[in-house]
């Protein structure tokens, strides 16, 4: 059996809309705050997919009138400098959002870091009081990119009540808090990893499959369950192209629902860390 149609998650227009709609917020809010919100990106080296990433996140704040106060660091910048920065951007009154692009230079620990962040300008979501806030369904400042594929499968009205969802990939950034969203929403979650035994015998059974590896093509047709819904998280760049986790040629023609890469979730996550700055501005009226 397999699938004629498959509907393409498109992650791009979706942001689009989020967007516009903080953008008119900003512009209703702005005027009684004296100020427009402001995020703050720390970007330290020149790891070019992160310089596109900060590009991006720069332009989005420009286009809803968001300030934007990054800052790039040389590679060799020590611990403490990084550190005196956060503590000055938690003190900066006109920073609503902070944010630690990562990955960082090996000689940097990026969980100390994240550490240092004020949990109420945690763009991310990624400060232990957030993740924890997560755990217990508190109101909470929740991880971009997890939050970006709850709301492509709210968008489309993907029913998740009572569904099996696997989600490939254990990490802090995607994983784990995306397990925690999904239960919250009542599905039955599996999280697959790199030590995971028969993993195709576990995606063939994901009503809901989110892969979120970073290994280009690692799912394959085969591995997905006739109409499931496939959303893409991995992202790789292969020859002079980008691409996701997901064959995706051959998975649109076994999914129901699918989402690209580019286009998919990569959007969604600039689009959630603008609407986590811009909850953080709202709470201090």
């Amino acid at each position: 059996m397999s699938v004629t149609t498959c509907q393409i998650l498109d992650g791009k227009a979706l942001a689009q809309k989020i967007q516009l709609g903080l953008g008119e917020r900003i512009q209703t809010l702005k005027s009684s705050m004296g100020r427009p919100p402001g995020l703050a990106v720390l970007m330290v080296g020149d790891n070019p997919a992160s310089a596109v990433y900060v590009r991006n996140k720069e332009k989005a704040c420009t286009k809803i009138g968001m300030a934007s106060f990054g800052r790039h660091f040389p590679t060799n910048t020590n611990e403490p400098e990084i550190l005196a920065e956060i503590v000055r951007l938690n003190q900066d009154e006109r920073v609503d959002g902070i944010l630690i692009q990562l990955p960082l230079p090996k000689h940097l620990d990026a969980v100390s870091l994240l550490y240092q962040i004020d949990p109420k300008k945690d763009a991310d979501g990624l400060h232990p009081l957030n993740l924890g806030g997560l755990v217990r369904s508190e109101d909470c400042i929740r991880s971009c990119t997890p939050a970006g594929v709850m709301a492509l499968l709210k968008e489309y009205n993907i029913p998740i009540a009572g569904k099996h969802a696997v989600v490939l990939g254990r990490s802090i950034l995607v994983g784990k808090p995306l397990a925690l969203m999904l239960l919250e929403e009542n599905a039955t979650v599996t999280i697959a990893h790199s030590r995971t035994e028969n993993l195709a015998e576990i995606t063939r059974s994901a009503d809901i499959l989110v892969p979120a590896v970073g290994k280009a093509n690692l799912i394959t047709p085969d591995m997905v369950k006739p109409g499931a819904v496939v959303v893409d998280v991995g992202i790789n760049r292969v020859a002079d192209r980008l691409v996701g986790d997901v064959d995706y040629a051959g998975v649109l023609e076994v999914a129901s629902y699918l989402t690209p890469v580019p286009g998919g979730v990569g959007p969604m996550t600039v689009a959630m860390l603008l609407k986590n700055t811009l909850l953080s501005y709202e709470r201090k009226l």
